[in-house]
């Protein structure tokens, strides 16, 4: 009870900074408490930890290492799920727990109820706004939980604002929660302009508007080359190699890209998405946000959700070990010096927190892997569910047993084992025994293990912890390490190995200890850890806990 009464007082005093002042010895310590004013989270879509050291000579003062040098470094932090996709990562971050029970678990699945694939932020009951496009049919509706910034916004009588900003939809909408003020995510093609949805707005703010008219989107329109001289990018591979994919209309993927005239065969604005202008792009918007929702500008709290997507983007298409991936992260760390100075200057600093983590890692490129004699392959998933099809056919004379196999999970026509008069759980056995003979895949097990099973540790908690009983399907399979269904060029995500779990958490700001551990923590120990600088409910299915040593001693 004493530690605990403890841990509640240090909370409590880190949700003010306190400036001490002596003129002399008989004189009393005035002390001048400074409220938290702005929350803003950090999402960097596929950073793997390993970025921060091997890239760490290159970065200025001002971005990540200012975190580092002068906040708090959570080394060894962890996913505590699988899948480790865009859309899970996000909501895991705010609302502190796990698929299991927010609900995300996929960016896209098959629905057991309405028999289709839905995608994560998909709402066919909402329409665009800023756009005639359906890319603004999105809403956070299917996220079954709160997140951080509802309960800020329950706390302050919906008083304090959250707004969410992203390239992507899904990392826009999912953090800021179903409370939000607004989200706003950015529609390329022949647009370049930030939209939003009827969820939130009927119509976008003046001051989105006149971010959109300004047109200064096109101004990425141009030579991307290297912010530093190349041949100084020795901490990563070779720029011309067999590992990388590149863009439509240029014969290899090597430095420099002419934008604009690659625009043309790969989508208009689009192509800026690929590229580390795009994260660019959101710092932008993000302080135009600033400005224009006055966030931080009251003793209301206020929370900032903004997700760099062009990570991954980068790195889907040209791998984790790319000069191109090196290239976006020294751009990024500029952005990130950018917006610190603006949270200084219009905010002030000492009156807001920020922290910074990633939704999920990525693989090297195993076409790379092999190469260097490390154990690493490609499936084909239509030559697996072909086989496992005709198995399931010449064992049960049936071919309507399989209803979907999607995100590693196979989901079984169950009116139809009914109907057959069949097994279900006999079913379930069966395909794992099946499937576990198949090259590539290292583990399998029924959605009847994850339901009646605890299991504490290794991959088989991290498939419980992201299993959703009336979501997932009835048997999960694992492929062996950095074995994955992709192509031959550049890197992917979504498995439970290190390389995919090990991601940046780092805190800066008011309440905040300086210094670093290499305790194991967890990405749902964010949002517990947020909730309690701020003291406001923890999200309504948190299962994380607050990271102690985050909080300042006073």
């Amino acid at each position: 009870m004493k530690n605990c009464l403890l841990f509640i007082l240090s909370v409590t005093l880190s949700v003010s900074s306190v400036a001490q002042v002596q003129t002399n010895r008989n004189e009393k310590i005035v002390t001048h408490k400074t409220k938290t004013k702005l929350v803003v989270g950090i999402v960097v879509d596929q950073m793997r930890y390993e970025y921060l050291t091997r890239f760490q000579d290159k970065f200025g003062d001002g971005g990540f290492m200012r975190m580092i040098n002068d906040g708090f470094n959570c080394k060894n932090n962890h996913f505590n799920y699988v899948p480790t996709y865009t859309g899970p990562g996000h909501a895991s971050v705010y609302t502190g727990t796990t698929p299991k029970y927010h609900g995300v678990i996929s960016n896209s699945w098959y629905d057991k109820v309405s028999k289709k694939y839905v995608y994560c932020a998909g709402d066919d009951t909402v329409a665009s706004v800023g756009t005639e496009d359906t890319s603004g049919q999105m809403s956070p509706q299917r996220m079954k939980t709160t997140t951080f910034a509802d309960e800020n916004r329950l706390f302050t009588q919906m008083r304090g604002k959250s707004i969410g900003i992203s390239i992507k939809d899904r990392g826009a909408i999912l953090p800021v929660g179903h409370t939000a003020n607004a989200a706003y995510w950015f529609q390329g093609k022949l647009e370049g302009n930030f939209i939003s949805s009827t969820f939130y707005m009927t119509d976008l703010p003046n001051w989105v508007k006149t971010y959109n008219k300004s047109n200064s989107v096109s101004k990425y329109m141009k030579v991307w080359n290297t912010l530093y001289d190349i041949s100084t990018y020795v901490e990563s591979g070779s720029d011309l190699n067999d590992f990388e994919g590149g863009f439509k209309g240029k014969k290899t993927a090597t430095f420099p890209y002419d934008l604009k005239v690659l625009s043309a065969k790969n989508g208009g604005f689009d192509i800026l998405k690929s590229t580390p202008y795009g994260n660019s792009i959101v710092a932008d918007f993000a302080m135009a946000a600033i400005d224009g929702e006055q966030l931080g500008k009251d003793n209301i709290t206020d929370v900032l959700a903004i997700s760099f997507s062009s990570t991954d983007y980068v790195g889907h298409n040209f791998g984790v070990n790319s000069k191109e991936v090196q290239d976006t992260y020294l751009r990024l760390d500029k952005d990130l010096e950018r917006l610190f100075n603006a949270l200084d200057e219009k905010v002030g600093e000492g009156n807001y927190i920020v922290f910074l983590t990633a939704d999920h890692g990525a693989v090297h490129v195993p076409s790379y892997l092999k190469s260097v004699k490390i154990p690493a392959g490609y499936v084909n998933s239509t030559e697996t569910r072909a086989k496992f099809k005709a198995f399931l056919n010449a064992k049960y004379n049936s071919d309507e047993l399989i209803e979907s196999i999607s995100n590693n999970q196979v989901f079984l026509n169950r009116m139809k084992i009914k109907e057959l008069g069949l097994d279900l759980h006999e079913i379930q056995d069966a395909i794992v025994n099946e499937i576990i003979t198949y090259n590539g895949v290292d583990k399998a097990y029924t959605a009847y293990a994850m339901t009646n099973m605890s299991y504490s540790s290794g991959i088989e908690k991290l498939i419980q912890n992201g299993f959703n009983q009336k979501r997932s399907g009835d048997v999960i399979y694992v492929n062996d390490p950095a074995t994955i269904s992709y192509s031959v060029t550049g890197s992917t995500h979504g498995s439970g190995f290190n390389y995919d779990t090990h991601v940046p958490l780092l805190f800066y700001g008011n309440g905040i200890s300086n210094g670093s551990t290499m305790a194991y923590t967890r990405i749902i120990d964010i949002a517990p850890t947020i909730s309690s600088i701020l003291g406001i409910s923890l999200p309504n299915g948190s299962t994380g806990q607050p990271i102690q040593q985050v909080f300042k001693e006073n």
